[in-house]
């Protein structure tokens, strides 16, 4: 399950690395043009950027299920090829549109509007789906790929039956979320409004779960019982309607404020101590740095948290409680902000000039205490469990002396055939992947492997990790050796 996880996560890394600069856009974006936020016309120039600037930004950031579709269903399928994408996407397709509101409504009368059914289904686009059809399309991939059908179908034969698979395990995985999907939503409805009368440890274990519920996109629910007004509350509509706490029964805000220094001083602050804790502190800056600064320009935590959630859960259930804690914190401060967006900057400048906006200079005291915590916690949480985040993954260590290998033998097909004879021969193999700079094998029989006669083969070394793995040094020119070694396996 781990390795699965692992996996899981590298796969999410390509999809994940292209949402910072969409944070970046959108926070520009309104910064130039407030109207896109609070509501009015778009006029003059800088407007008309600001606006096109949002829309840019959110034209990924509002679609990340559909990248996580396809960067997970290539990273999970055996090797690298557009066919899982292509069965992945048809997945995704085909459970939105059996899964969609219209036609849940047809085959369910009682699945109206108004109703917790209604809404779970209207909040089916979300990143648990996406990820599900893409493990569905690499699923389908692996098994499918080689698949021969008689001579009268023969053209649908191997990679073309692929996604009709795809389609047809989503058809299955469709019947089921049919009943299951309705009864998580609800039952996470249902802890809403449990928590909802407990004043700042409802706030605080509101903030919890959200944070916590990310990964399988069931947040939502929670959201709509405190934002909006599936129960009669309604933080965010009533705070951005010009009202205040006496206008309403609980303190206006206290659903939202404890976001702003999570997201715009210790998402940061996480982000540091990982860059410091780093192997690779090279690779793990170039992405964690971009995604520091989109959470707190905007408010936009998915491209940090998605980077560590699957290989580092743990951590994650960690990151989601200080939420919670500094929730109940900033409840008990009085500082008061709201978000039409996300809990950044932005957000907090727009939201400042509101009626129900209170205290809005306990942003830096509570920033900097959310700053030293986050760092501290995770710095020692990731130190204390050895936990894979981004920049600590074990090839990372010695990535940038292997680089610079060269192979003995620029003949891959020739190196590919002396590898697998070292490694014991096709029948020791279990599996093999590749990294940026290594074959990865998964063997039967460590003693089998022959170190003299990989160096022999033309690569540079061997790393023996466990009894059942081997990984070899290629270098740079490693996915043309694996090509080649694929063929033979």
């Amino acid at each position: 399950m781990m390795k699965f996880l692992q996996k899981l996560g590298k796969s999410l890394m390509l999809p994940v690395a292209v949402l910072p600069i969409c944070g970046l856009l959108m926070g520009i974006g309104y910064f130039l043009c407030p109207s896109t936020m609070q509501g009015g016309t778009v006029e003059g120039l800088a407007q008309i950027i600001g606006f096109l600037l949002v829309k840019a930004g959110g034209a990924l950031i509002d679609n990340m299920q559909i990248l996580f579709v396809i960067g997970v269903a290539v990273g999970m399928a055996d090797e690298p090829d557009g066919t899982p994408a292509l069965a992945g996407l048809a997945s995704w397709l085909m459970v939105q549109q059996l899964l969609s509101t219209g036609v849940v409504s047809t085959i369910m009368p009682n699945v109206v509007e108004g109703t917790t059914e209604y809404l779970a289904f209207s909040k089916i686009s979300n990143p648990f789906i996406g990820i599900l059809c893409g493990l569905i399309g690499a699923f389908a991939y692996n098994r499918f790929k080689n698949t021969q059908l008689p001579d009268f179908l023969a053209f649908f034969s191997g990679k073309r039956f692929v996604a009709m698979a795809a389609a047809v395990i989503s058809i299955v995985a469709s019947v089921i979320l049919l009943f299951a999907w309705p009864f998580v939503f609800g039952a996470l409805v249902a802890l809403g409004k449990g928590i909802e009368g407990m004043d700042a440890i409802g706030a605080g274990l509101y903030a919890f779960f959200n944070r916590l519920l990310i990964p399988i996109g069931m947040h939502h629910a929670l959201n709509n019982v405190f934002w909006f007004d599936t129960i009669g509350l309604g933080d965010l509509t009533n705070f951005w309607a010009g009202k205040t706490s006496a206008d309403v029964s609980w303190s206006l805000g206290m659903y939202m404020s404890g976001f702003f220094p999570c997201m715009m001083f210790g998402v940061p602050a996480a982000a540091a101590a990982m860059i410091a804790t780093a192997k690779n502190k090279k690779a793990a800056a170039g992405l964690l740095i971009s995604t520091a600064v989109c959470a707190f320009v905007c408010g936009v935590t998915e491209p940090f948290e998605f980077s560590f959630m699957f290989v580092a859960f743990p951590l994650y259930v960690v990151y989601a409680a200080l939420y919670g804690i500094f929730t109940v914190i900033t409840y008990y401060t009085g500082f008061r902000a709201g978000f039409s967006f996300s809990a950044g900057a932005t957000d907090l400048l727009f939201s400042s000039q509101l009626p129900a906006a209170n205290n809005i200079w306990m942003i830096i005291p509570l920033g900097i205490g959310a700053a030293i915590v986050f760092f501290v916690v995770f710095y020692a949480l990731i130190k204390a469990f050895d936990f894979k985040t981004p920049g600590r993954e074990d090839e990372d260590e010695n990535t940038d002396a292997e680089k610079k290998i060269v192979l003995a033998n620029n003949n891959f097909t020739q190196v590919a055939a002396g590898v697998l004879a070292a490694v014991g021969g096709k029948e020791n193999v279990k599996n093999v992947e590749y990294c940026a700079t290594r074959l990865r094998f998964e063997i039967k029989d460590y003693t089998a492997v022959d170190e003299k006669a990989v160096k022999a083969a033309g690569a540079a070394g061997v790393v023996r990790p466990s009894k059942n793995a081997c990984q070899v040094i290629i270098g740079t020119k490693v996915q043309f050796v694996y090509d080649e070694l694929k063929k033979m396996l």
